[in-house]
């Protein structure tokens, strides 16, 4: 199932697609869940997090509610009358049974999980950059991203001149759907609701200069794990680096996500999904999430030792490193301060998440 969040008329809605639409799944066409659940008696989650959070009660009943009014829905609502509002470019049709049909070929879409208590980032979590780290550090590098950066799909990621080199990470993201606190691999699929896309967009002009700041500490104040983590280039070598993801990883526009919620079920294995991603058209990355260094499984037992994991919440798990002919390092040859362009992230079995680049002063 397929579940993403629109405007209509102004007011965020949540739908699901069509069994028809997995081909084309952002052109529709989808069903409003509130529909669904309340034509056959359910009341209807206030939004995301809340359908998320009772996963367990709306997914059985909207599944129910499909296989009775799905195909209805249909049929009848292309019959019917078609309407759109100024604000929204969504067409919007309603048929006999209440039911409203939503073209989505020009959609407002919305990130589809846009109030996350917390969405966690893994750095270096691919095995074509993680060979290039110094001290590996045997897990994950994790770092957060707030829910003000999320923007929907086909939205643009704002660029201006004073974020030097600002680049895409495509990733998969996922969505916990149920409290994870100190699991085990081996159960931790079972806390997933289920899985999107996410461009992790990362502004390394800022990372290395207004994030970034170093310092030369004092002999009788050094600890041994201060440098553990990287080559000391001699016994006298006390300096420090201390590097901040705030501003390079969380400006306005920098989480683009969705189109859509992809549940767990339709994903047999999230370690084995092609990913593949174009500027312009033009193919910079071809990976897959078998070249994560820690499975995702891995990533939420390992993330809710320190964490409470909670309904809703967001694991970007790494991005795709391997590149093609002409972007021969993939991502990081994508230099979005030099181009207003269009980014599409195709990841097997979850649709193809699309948004474009700005600049403003």
């Amino acid at each position: 199932m397929k579940l993403g969040l629109i405007s209509v008329g102004g007011e965020p809605t949540l739908i699901v697609a069509l069994d028809d639409a997995p081909t084309a799944p952002d052109n529709g066409p989808a069903l409003a869940v509130a529909d669904l659940l309340a034509a056959s008696g359910e009341s209807p989650p206030a939004g995301m997090i809340e359908f998320i959070a009772g996963a367990d009660r709306y997914l059985p009943a909207l599944t129910r509610a499909l296989e009775r009014f799905g195909a209805d829905a249909s049929d009848r609502s292309d019959r019917a009358g078609r309407s759109a509002s100024a604000r929204d470019r969504t067409t919007v049709a309603e048929g006999a049974s209440g039911i409203r049909k939503m073209d989505l070929s020009d959609a407002d879409w919305l990130p589809p999980q846009p109030d996350p208590r917390k969405i966690l980032g893994v750095a270096f979590n691919n095995r074509r950059i993680r060979d290039d780290v110094h001290v590996d550090p045997g897990v994950p590098n994790f770092f957060l991203k707030s829910a003000s950066c999320l923007i929907g799909h086909r939205e643009s990621v704002i660029v201006r001149p004073y974020y030097g080199n600002t680049i895409p990470e495509p990733e998969l993201a996922v969505v916990i759907g149920r409290r994870a606190k100190d699991v085990s691999p081996a159960t931790a699929l079972e806390h997933v609701f289920g899985y999107s896309i996410i461009d992790d967009i990362t502004s390394h002009g800022m990372k290395f200069s207004m994030d970034s700041v170093a310092t030369t500490r004092a002999p009788e104040l050094m600890r041994p794990e201060y440098l553990a983590w990287r080559r000391q280039r001699d016994e006298n070598d006390t300096d420090l680096f201390f590097v901040y993801h705030t501003r390079s990883k969380n400006c306005d526009t920098f989480g683009p996500m969705g189109p859509w919620i992809t549940t767990r079920d339709e994903i047999d294995d999230p370690g084995k999904l092609r990913l593949r991603a174009w500027c312009d058209g033009e193919p910079f990355s071809d990976d897959t999430t078998a070249s994560y260094t820690f499975t995702v499984a891995e990533l939420i037992a390992e993330a809710s030792r320190f964490f409470t994991l909670e309904p809703g919440d967001i694991i970007a798990c790494g991005t795709a490193a391997k590149g093609t002919e002409k972007f021969r390092h993939a991502h990081r040859s994508v230099l979005l301060q030099e181009r207003e362009c269009r980014i599409d992230i195709e990841l097997e079995g979850l649709g193809t998440l699309t948004h474009f680049v700005r600049h403003e002063t």
